[in-house]
């Protein structure tokens, strides 16, 4: 705890391990079994339970609960973690719970993500990166969100469900089935609405790249073809992209089946 700032009126339990320079607002819990890395900050009235591993630079606001028990009925209190990067932030009523034995008893959440505020993140979870859910947004259990997708405010994503890399959900979405990487999503349930490319455009993607992503997403939603049809459509002309890669294996892998 040297060099960190810890009111007086937060409670943490021996054991717990807190970086360098960080901020623990008053009425805060932190049980024994958390790490918290350096710089992070944490404000007032935030449980912080475990086994729990946070990394640099994290900010977490007032009543948020991160590293509870999740809310599973089979749950009888093995010893199950969740594990967070760097630089993400939880705002207000924010709930993220550790993972499962059904699973692979963790939750895992990587680094600048936003979890705006009354977001829930549920048991055995895996979020990607530079993500962000907007207020309200909830995630069932043993849903997986990649690198770069937002999942709009009061938007519902059922359990099992994966969302891809740089996919864009619509506000008071219902996610059903998973949605491949790029593509826009909304309605309920959740129905394709053209490709992301706006964003694809933000993050760097080359116009030839992009062009290429935009001809498999027709292959798949515009071309009346099935989806083992548009996949060896697709696989005929990818001339080896990695970015169309990622969007033909995501399908391939689906166990849900894709929205549609």
């Amino acid at each position: 705890m040297a060099d960190s700032l810890i009111h007086p009126q937060a409670i943490i339990e021996d054991g717990a391990i807190i970086g360098a320079n960080v901020k623990i607002g008053p009425w805060t819990y932190v049980a024994a079994n958390v790490v918290i890395g350096d710089d992070c900050e944490i404000s007032s009235h935030v449980v912080i339970n475990g086994p729990t591993k946070m990394g640099k630079g994290n900010r977490i606001f007032q009543f948020a609960s991160i590293g509870e028990d999740g809310q599973d009925l089979k749950y009888a209190g093995e010893p199950t973690e969740l594990v967070i990067g760097d630089n993400n932030t939880f705002r207000e009523y924010c709930t993220v719970h550790r993972g499962t034995i059904q699973d692979q008893s963790l939750t895992q959440i990587g680094s600048n993500n936003l979890f705006m505020a009354y977001t829930h993140i549920a048991h055995d979870c895996m979020i990607g990166s530079n993500c962000i859910m907007a207020n309200g947004a909830s995630i069932a259990g043993h849903v997986h969100v990649g690198n770069h997708a937002i999942i709009g405010g009061m938007t519902g994503v059922h359990q099992f469900c994966h969302i891809g890399d740089h996919s864009f959900v619509g506000a008071n979405s219902l996610i059903l089935k998973d949605i491949p990487p790029y593509v826009m999503a909304s309605g309920q349930p959740a129905k394709p609405f053209g490709l992301n490319s706006e964003g694809l455009k933000r993050r760097g993607f080359d116009k030839n790249v992009i062009l290429h992503i935009k001809r498999a997403y027709k292959s798949v939603y515009r071309q009346g073809l099935t989806v083992d049809e548009a996949l060896a459509k697709i696989d005929e002309t990818n001339h080896k992209m990695p970015e169309l890669t990622v969007f033909t294996n995501f399908i391939k892998n689906s166990s849900r089946g894709i929205i549609r």
